[in-house]
């Protein structure tokens, strides 16, 4: 694993690493995120689906920030094509929403989608997911058409931000 960056987050030391997706501490905490969406909306993308490919270096990336030994959060990248980036499976557990987490791990993310190339970012996230939908406002990123087909524009909402600005 590599490091990636570090913060303090409260008064615990939390620590951004890449990892694949196929960690165990990334499936633990997809499966989390899955187990949310399903609670929510009562169907959801099966995290297991996504080939671990998607996130492979150099034209992806997957992060997992762990706090005092313990992963907390996640969060991948990967590019759909030489100037767009598409944020994956971002999540934060419960116990450590509301401390500035998510949005570290966003930045991260943005910067390493546009030390690949990417001007663009583009995600999905449910329209019932208040917390990450302020999140993604309050970090630039506006609403646009689905770029996923077979989307119901009363589930999902997707995102879009340009880089840079």
């Amino acid at each position: 694993m590599t490091a990636f960056s570090s913060a303090l987050l409260g008064e615990s030391a939390w620590l951004l690493r890449e990892v694949s997706y196929g960690h165990p501490d990334a499936r633990c905490l997809t499966q989390a995120l899955y187990r949310e969406q399903v609670a929510t909306y009562g169907f959801a993308d099966d995290p297991t689906d996504t080939p671990t490919a998607h996130f492979d270096p150099p034209h992806g990336l997957f992060l997992i920030a762990h706090r005092d030994g313990v992963a907390v959060g996640c969060g991948g990248i990967r590019l759909l094509n030489a100037n767009t980036a598409e944020i994956k499976r971002m999540y934060v557990t419960a116990t450590a929403r509301g401390q500035g987490l998510g949005r570290h791990i966003l930045q991260s993310l943005e910067d390493q989608a546009a030390s690949r190339g990417a001007t663009q970012i583009v995600l999905e996230t449910g329209a019932s997911n208040h917390g990450a939908l302020a999140l993604y406002q309050n970090s630039g990123y506006r609403p646009r058409p689905s770029y996923v087909s077979g989307r119901d524009p009363f589930v999902n909402r997707a995102l879009t931000k340009q880089l840079g600005e």
